[in-house]
């Protein structure tokens, strides 16, 4: 768009989504599902033979992955769109300098878009332990005899699901009382119930008090103190949360106030413009404490654009924002829960519909889940949540129906091709007007207008 434009990175480019993120973890995971989707062939008349995983070739598979996806990250493609790059980490000197290695850099405006890194959790011993993070466990050669998982949000719970289904051990653990915390529990009972069947040991509600190792010809063990139970393996993930990267930004120089969340856990504060306490600097995606995901990032540059390029006071709005855990079945969310819903409206309305009802679904003989919708009495849609096979897929005309204030009508006057998985959306949406149609005031009217028929 014409303006003169420094990028500062002193990490890998396309940082932690393409690196150590999204790209390598869905790319496990589809190899982790390849290997057991012939376990499911017996109904259809085919054999159930599962294949032998190379584990060395499935990390290859990830790198692959990440590697063709590099170019369009890469220093040579910004530099030809005549982005200045500057390959180090960056430290503001004062309000309107930063200095990155050996050069230092001027500018009318910056935008904060440092990320965040793994969460390590105060646990005695933890820290003098081999533990991975999702910046290490990609590097990995050697499929785990034994997997120990610590925090069962969304990659605990789909990393837990890509190693039983590579052939490791896998035990899960979390403080909380059940998996997925943040999710309807209605839903996530569908997917526990797929962990346990994938061979995952889940253990909820326990906190581990100590960790320890030892190291042998054999290789290392790994010990966790759960209570008065131990658990034993050869590696360690930690999966408790995010940390703001905002340790080397020298922040206090440039006059930006950071906050804490109620972990205790410091991120820089910002408006509804996204902008610091410093109003010539924004932070946007994780750094700002907000949403963890990379589409949030995306939408918050979106805001930053027009906010500096356009002068524009465009604002942050959360209330479409999806989320999704890319587990088997997946688990796909938009706008209130159910819980959230009824405390703050009252008449709230809940519509289900199983895949069960679902024909394609019943053909493909993955019925497992449902779609879950929450409007008002008037039909405002509140949220939609959808647990089952592509939910992450079919939750966009949900997204694109609440970001645009439809109402669920427009949902079900959707005409869905038929045999179709989004048949299900339109169905749960025409389960609103269900009891109005089959009503007994419904009956007298037809009644009545039968009177009028030649």
């Amino acid at each position: 768009m014409g303006a003169q434009t420094v990028l500062v990175e002193g990490g890998k480019m396309g940082g932690d989504c393409l690196n150590y993120g999204c790209v390598p973890s869905k790319a496990l995971l589809a190899a982790a599902h390849r290997a057991q989707s012939p376990a499911g062939n017996k109904p259809f008349g085919l054999s159930a033979t599962r294949p032998k995983v190379d584990f060395a070739g499935v990390m290859r598979h990830v790198r692959n992955t990440i590697e063709a996806i590099e170019p369009m990250d890469s220093v040579e493609r910004f530099s030809r769109l005549g982005v200045n790059v500057v390959q180090a980490y960056g430290q503001f000197i004062d309000a309107q300098t930063l200095q990155a290695g050996e050069q230092t850099i001027r500018a009318k405006r910056f935008v904060i878009a440092t990320g965040s890194s793994a969460y390590i959790p105060p646990i005695r011993g933890l820290s003098s332990a081999p533990y991975l993070t999702n910046e290490t466990l990609f590097e990995l050669d050697k499929k785990p005899a034994h997997l120990m998982i610590l925090g069962a949000g969304p990659i605990g719970v789909e990393m837990a699901q890509a190693f039983a289904r590579l052939g490791s051990q896998v035990t899960l653990i979390e403080s909380a009382p059940r998996i997925l915390g943040r999710e309807d529990s209605e839903l996530t009972a569908t997917i526990e119930a797929q962990l346990v069947a994938d061979g995952v040991d889940i253990k909820c509600g326990v906190r581990v008090r100590r960790v320890s190792h030892e190291k042998d010809e054999n290789g290392q063990t790994i010990t966790l103190n759960i209570g008065d139970e131990t658990v034993q393996g050869d590696q360690l993930l930690v999966a408790t949360g995010r940390r703001a990267n905002i340790d080397k930004l020298n922040l206090e120089a440039a006059n930006i106030a950071t906050t804490e969340s109620p972990q205790g856990l410091a991120y820089i504060g910002v408006d509804n413009r996204l902008r610091t306490s410093n109003k010539k600097i924004f932070a946007i995606g994780d750094v700002s404490g907000g949403p963890q995901f990379t589409h949030a990032a995306g939408y918050h540059a979106g805001i930053v654009i027009r906010n500096i390029l356009f002068h524009l006071p465009a604002k942050v709005d959360l209330r479409a924002l999806p989320r999704v855990t890319y587990s088997r079945p997946e688990l796909a969310h938009v706008g209130l829960s159910e819980q959230d819903a009824r405390q703050q409206y009252s008449g709230v309305r809940v519509l289900r519909w199983p895949f069960e009802e679902n024909d394609r679904a019943r053909a493909e003989g993955d019925m497992a889940g449902m779609v879950k919708v929450v409007v008002t009495k008037n039909g405002q849609i509140l949220g939609a949540s959808i647990v089952g096979a592509q939910a992450g897929d079919l939750l966009a005309p949900w997204t694109l129906a609440m970001s645009q204030g439809l109402k669920i009508s427009a949902m079900a006057g959707v005409i869905a091709p038929y045999p179709t998985r989004g048949e299900a959306s339109k169905r749960v949406a025409g389960d609103y007007y269900t009891p109005t149609l089959f009503s007994a005031r419904t009956r007298k009217i037809i009644g009545f207008l039968s009177l009028f028929r030649r």
